[in-house]
C-alpha cells in the first residue's frame, strides 16, 4: 500500500501523476531490486559453504551447529525473496504507469488512465500479497489498465522478456538440470543472444 499512497496521495489521480515523477521513483525502486539480488546471492554462497562444511566435518555437535545456521540463513533467504517479488511488483507498476503516460503525452492511445479508487485498492492488495506472483499480477494489472491487445512490442519492451530472454531461461533450467555444463551453457546462450540481436536487426532493415 505504501507505494500507491506515495504515488497517489489524497488527491492524486493517474492522469495527474508526472512521468519525472514516475521514472524518479522506477529508479529508486531499481535499487532497491538489484540490492535484493545481491543478497539473495550472498546468502545463496554462504549456504553452500555452511554446506561443505557439514560435509567435511563428523563431529555430531558441529553438524547441528551448522544445520541451525543453514535453516536460519534459509528462512532469511525466504523473506528476502518475499520482498524481493514485492519490489518486482512495485517496479513493473511505475514502469506500466510511466510507460501510459509518455505514450498519451505522443499523443498514442495505450491504456487507459483513469484507474478508479477500486482498482487502485486492488493493485494495492496484490503487490502485497505474497501468493501473487509477478507473471499474474503483470496479467492482472495490464487488464485493469487495458494494456492487452493494445499494448504494443515497443512500449512493452522495458518489462518483458523477449525471445531471447525466454531462451536463456531455459538455458538456465537446463543447467538445473544437469544437462549442459556452465561453460557450453554460456556459449549457447550468447549465441542464441546475437543471433536473436542480429535477426532483430535484418527485420528493421
Amino acid at each position: 500500500m505504501a507505494l500507491i499512497d506515495k504515488l497517489f496521495g489524497r488527491k492524486k489521480t493517474l492522469s495527474e501523476l508526472d512521468r519525472r515523477e514516475l521514472r524518479r521513483e522506477e529508479i529508486l525502486i531499481e535499487k532497491q531490486r538489484d540490492r535484493l539480488f545481491h543478497k539473495i546471492e550472498t546468502i545463496t554462497t554462504d549456504k553452500q559453504k555452511i554446506f561443505q562444511q557439514g560435509a567435511t566435518l563428523k563431529s555430531p555437535d558441529m553438524r547441528k551447529a551448522l544445520a541451525l545456521q543453514f535453516e536460519m540463513k534459509t528462512q532469511e533467504q525466504l523473506m528476502v525473496a518475499k520482498e524481493l517479488n514485492l519490489r518486482s511488483k512495485e517496479l513493473m507498476t511505475v514502469s506500466r504507469l510511466r510507460m501510459i503516460k509518455e505514450n498519451t503525452e505522443k499523443g498514442k492511445v495505450l491504456g487507459r488512465l483513469n484507474v478508479t479508487d477500486k482498482d487502485v485498492a486492488r493493485i494495492s492488495q496484490w503487490i502485497e500479497d505474497d501468493a501473487v506472483s509477478t507473471d499474474m499480477y503483470r496479467e492482472r494489472l495490464d487488464e485493469i489498465l487495458e494494456l492487452g491487445a493494445q499494448a504494443d512490442k515497443d512500449a512493452l519492451a522495458g518489462t518483458t522478456l523477449s525471445e531471447a530472454g525466454s531462451e536463456l531461461m531455459n538455458i538456465w533450467n537446463d543447467m538445473d538440470r544437469g544437462a549442459v555444463k556452465q561453460d557450453e551453457a554460456f556459449e549457447q546462450a550468447d549465441e542464441a543472444i546475437r543471433k536473436r540481436a542480429s535477426a532483430a536487426e535484418g527485420d528493421q532493415g
